[in-house]
């Protein structure tokens, strides 16, 4: 079929192209200029397929082709500031204040206890939505209320309906998605969302929101290139959630970064309530246990939840005075079920047995530390290690914290801010660290599954986006 000459000329004008000085060519789609700069040939292809009625899987090609995506650019789609989001969020009526939120931040962890909180909050029968980033298979993990995913439809028809809006503002992909779930979970009707923070806290989209609660979990290093090259800094750009009248929960902070936290609280009026002054809690078969609660069986089984842990009873408590009603049988449901609730993957996640194969998101240096003594009171014959890294982490510093009896399987994702998988194995020779590289994370996984007997271990990481595509 043919495109309306007036939609050709618009697309055309958008990306600042003649279409009657250029030469037209046809295509199965309709006719479109030939572009000799490819630049604009890629803007132009995604300003004109707006102009097409959109399925799910292009609709989501568009998304991430036609918006800087900064899990797969780095930098060069980082957009700080929330101008752009106040400009969305007002043309769609606020739909953030519509219901009650709940703000999380952190260096690590914040996705376990939003996740954690979600299952809680469900388990007390709030209709609960929750946004979350990244995903790790299907974009719309991203966007759920009470565990189910947005639909596709509406993940089409909100780009289909406001695109003429978004469209010459140019938001993120994260500003466009943020507003995505704020207006899918009003439309759902939901009591409470959960928001999780995508990178630092006071420049952060989601710092529109005026929440019951925030939650840091903790201040390490990732990201200096946006949020600063020492703890304290860091943790004054996630300091930046704290607000007036706000309590805020704190699951780790000493020294320094909690002086941060304390000034940010008595300058803008904020209760401030350390996680570790309360609860402190001690693993126990297939959970933990406390002064406060004797035990708890916890689903996600990684010894880092432990910190996570004790700042989701803290948050409870807290939710409670504000009274939200959150028995202990719905606590306890939560914390067993997060998985069965929210779909919650890829945290020292279990992939299967014999030999076992675990895969776990922690990619900076304190998630690696946790990972490393994880491993370390594991019991298996040989350790395999499936690894891949993006290109602006502190490689050095992670791959000086790996154990250097394993067997190693240097790989890549498939995305453009991943670290060739030579280079990795190049650096990892100076650490002492051994192995063969692989060109995708599949066939590196197949690898390790082959040479390992049932009695070893292979542990997948190092990138979210490489546990994304071994699972």
């Amino acid at each position: 079929m043919l495109i309306n000459r007036r939609f050709l000329q618009i697309a055309c004008k958008n990306v600042g192209v003649n279409p009657d000085k250029n030469i037209i060519f046809r295509q199965p789609f309709g006719q479109i200029p030939l572009l000799r700069n490819l630049g604009k040939m890629a803007n132009f292809v995604c300003c004109f397929t707006t102009f097409l009625v959109m399925n799910y899987q292009e609709t989501i090609h568009y998304l991430y082709n036609c918006l800087p995506v900064f899990q797969h650019q780095g930098a060069s789609a980082y957009k700080p500031g929330l101008e752009r989001t106040i400009q969305l969020d007002d043309y769609l009526g606020n739909p953030h204040r519509k219901y009650k939120t709940i703000h999380v931040a952190g260096t690590n962890g914040k996705g376990s206890v939003s996740h954690f909180l979600a299952a809680i909050l469900q388990s007390a029968g709030y209709k609960t939505g929750l946004y979350t980033s990244p995903h790790l298979k299907d974009f719309r993990e991203r966007i759920r209320v009470n565990g189910e995913m947005i639909p596709e439809q509406a993940v089409i028809d909100f780009v289909e309906n406001h695109r003429a809006f978004f469209e010459p503002i140019q938001p993120s992909f994260f500003e466009l998605t943020m507003e995505m779930a704020f207006d899918w979970f009003a439309t759902s009707g939901v009591d409470v969302a959960v928001i999780e923070v995508g990178l630092g806290g006071r420049l952060d989209s989601t710092n529109i929101i005026s929440p019951e609660l925030g939650v840091i979990t903790n201040i390490s290093f990732d990201h200096m290139q946006f949020l600063g090259d020492t703890l304290p800094r860091i943790a004054s750009e996630k300091a930046g959630i704290i607000k007036t009248g706000v309590p805020v929960v704190i699951g780790e902070a000493e020294g320094d970064v909690k002086d941060v936290f304390v000034h940010r609280a008595e300058e803008v009026g904020a209760s401030l309530f350390f996680a570790e002054d309360t609860y402190r809690l001690i693993p126990i078969s297939g959970g933990f246990a406390c002064n406060q609660y004797s035990s708890l069986e916890v689903q996600l089984k990684g010894l880092y939840q432990q910190k996570n842990v004790a700042a989701v009873l803290t948050a409870v408590d807290r939710l409670r005075e504000r009274g939200c009603n959150l028995p202990d049988n719905a606590l306890r449901n939560g914390l067993k079920h997060v998985v069965d609730l929210t779909g919650l993957m890829g945290r020292w996640q279990i992939l299967q047995e014999n030999p076992m194969v675990v895969c776990d998101t922690g990619h900076n240096e304190a998630g690696i530390r946790f990972i490393v003594q994880q491993l370390s009171e594991q019991k298996y014959d040989r350790l395999h290690i499936v690894f891949g890294m993006v290109n602006d982490k502190d490689i050095s510093t992670v791959l000086s914290l790996l154990p250097q009896n394993a067997i190693y399987y240097f790989t890549q994702a498939a995305i453009p801010r991943a670290l060739e998988a030579s280079k990795l194995r190049d650096l990892a020779q100076k650490y002492n660290l051994h192995g063969k590289i692989f060109t995708s994370v599949i066939v590196a996984v197949d690898a390790a599954k082959q040479a390992a007997n049932e009695d070893d271990l292979i542990y997948i990481g190092g990138s979210t986006f490489v546990v994304a595509e071994a699972i």
